[in-house]
């Protein structure tokens, strides 16, 4: 039986890791004398640290790139989606958004109703929907029922 993975016995693969990278530690060590950062210019000296997007004296990306000009709000719509082997199991004579938010079948902040072809209707159902598919459409109104697009 394994044991218990919890967060503080976690560990990384044996040889994942690196050695810390220690400058300025001698001659010998690889990294001696100038620590890694060249004789002169830029950066050669302690406590120098460019400015965020600056890139190296090259026009820097925020610059370069045009700006937005103002702005656009969408509202995105949220559809109740109910397939029409569904509609008659709610006991409903006809069905429109707000008589299934009355209901509690339909979520609060739904904006519009669809509905899809998915299932058999046998009972004859009025139906008020922001959309209906072909194949939906025709079965009900194969079973004596009628659809309306609001």
């Amino acid at each position: 039986m394994s044991e218990m993975i919890t967060l503080d016995s976690l560990k990384p693969a044996e040889g994942s890791t690196h050695k810390t990278k220690r400058v300025g530690r001698g001659r010998s060590s690889g990294r001696g004398k100038t620590s890694c950062r060249g004789h002169n210019g830029e950066g050669q000296r302690s406590g120098s640290a460019s400015k965020r997007g600056f890139e190296g004296g090259q026009m820097p990306a925020y610059r370069r790139l045009p700006k937005l000009k103002g702005f656009q709000v969408y509202k995105k719509l949220s559809y109740e989606a109910i397939n029409v082997g569904r509609l008659e199991g709610l006991g409903l004579k006809e069905i429109s958004l707000e008589a299934l938010k009355e209901a509690g079948k339909a979520s609060s902040s739904a904006d519009g109703l669809r509905i899809l072809g998915n299932g058999e209707i046998k009972s004859a159902i009025t139906v008020k929907a922001s959309y209906v598919t072909p194949s939906a459409k025709a079965k009900i109104e194969a079973a004596g029922g009628k659809v309306e697009l609001v």
